[in-house]
């Protein structure tokens, strides 16, 4: 399990710089299209959505009576169905203005860091209780970095639109 999750994560945002590293320090905060979110604010999102883990896995967690994997395939039918439009909460909407794309690559290094170190020192089949997702249950702390790490796959692929919108591919 913490080997494939650590392969998983590192795919992840494998994949995710590349295509962030295509953008220009100019493009990082080009509006594409009506109504989008600039490259900059989308990276931004993943940052604030893709924070603070260590701390939730630190926090309260009992041994869990499920299977720890259960909730994977229902993130994954959500997140990754790209026809869906979603909303994101208030607390994790980036802010209108223009982003550093140095700033953002590290702090995106960062939660790599902190996802890989978390899968290696936690028992990852442990419920956490000092935070769920509206709409689920609690998610053990396999379940909640397959979150990150989807969520962070949909917005991959809203990078390379932005990006193909940009450059007019």
């Amino acid at each position: 399990m913490k080997a494939a999750v650590k392969q998983n994560i590192v795919q992840t945002f494998h994949d995710l710089n590349e295509i962030f590293s295509s953008f220009s320090e100019n493009e990082v905060n080009k509006t594409p299209y009506e109504g989008s979110w600039t490259a900059g604010q989308t990276v931004q999102h993943i940052v604030l959505a893709g924070s603070g883990y260590p701390e939730l896995f630190a926090g309260k967690t009992e041994k869990t009576t499920r299977n720890p994997e259960e909730k994977v395939k229902d993130l994954e039918a959500l997140f990754l169905n790209f026809d869906i439009k979603m909303d994101a909460p208030i607390f994790l909407q980036p802010e209108k203005k223009d982003y550093d794309k140095k700033a953002l690559t590290e702090k995106l290094h960062k939660i790599e860091f902190d996802l890989l170190d978390s899968a290696e020192k936690y028992d990852l089949t442990l419920t956490c209780h000092d935070f769920q997702v509206p709409g689920f249950d609690k998610f053990t702390i396999y379940e909640w970095i397959n979150f990150v790490l989807v969520h962070t796959k949909r917005h991959t692929n809203q990078l390379n639109k932005i990006l193909k919108s940009i450059k007019k591919i």
